[in-house]
């Protein structure tokens, strides 16, 4: 039986994991901005990456109807990452993450991914508001999450050693593009 097909984009089709897609799953979860954004999941192993997709994203299609979904390109089926709506004891609204192999990063696919699922999230499952976490470094995901029209709002402790940037749709809209500009370069002056 094929996997089933969430959606998909002019270049891109978004689809549910099977276990099948481990080999994928070993190579995305360990580039070098996975481990140093996302953080390391132990996933050092084909046996691993299929028990991080049992207990992931296959999970997550039982339990709640959606969760990480396989990126890859329409033609010619190449898997290029991975995006989708992920349900956080940590958070009191639905995140969407993305990720992707290095060399697909730079050529639109980021943007394509993320805005699709977000459209897919109002549209499809009707959930109204979705937020997203990053790390404070991750200036790329940044940039995109402003570009899908998530916006700064607050720096999260999720742990002891674990801080994060809470990003959420704006209500009042007005001051967006001057938010978005000061957040940016404010990051980007932080890190030098």
């Amino acid at each position: 039986m094929a996997p089933k097909t969430i959606l998909e984009t002019e270049r891109l089709s978004l689809r549910e994991f099977e276990i099948s897609d481990a080999d994928f799953i070993l190579k995305l979860v360990n580039t070098p901005d996975w481990l140093k954004f996302i953080g390391d999941k132990g996933v050092k192993s084909v046996d691993s990456a299929e028990n991080y997709l049992k207990n992931g994203p296959i999970k997550s299609y039982k339990e709640h109807g959606y969760g990480l979904w396989l990126v890859q390109l329409k033609d010619p089926g190449t898997p290029i990452g991975m995006c989708g709506l992920v349900n956080r004891a940590t958070l009191e609204n639905i995140d969407i993450g993305f990720a992707m192999l290095p060399e697909y990063s730079g050529l639109g696919y980021g943007f394509e991914m993320a805005n699709a699922t977000l459209t897919y999230a109002k549209n499809s499952l009707g959930i109204h508001k979705v937020v997203a976490i990053t790390d404070p470094n991750n200036i790329a995901s940044i940039k995109l999450l402003n570009k899908i029209g998530l916006h700064f709002e607050k720096t999260l402790n999720l742990s002891e050693n674990d801080s994060v940037l809470l990003f959420s749709p704006l209500s009042n809209t007005k001051d967006r593009k001057d938010i978005d500009k000061l957040t940016t370069v404010f990051l980007t002056f932080s890190l030098m």
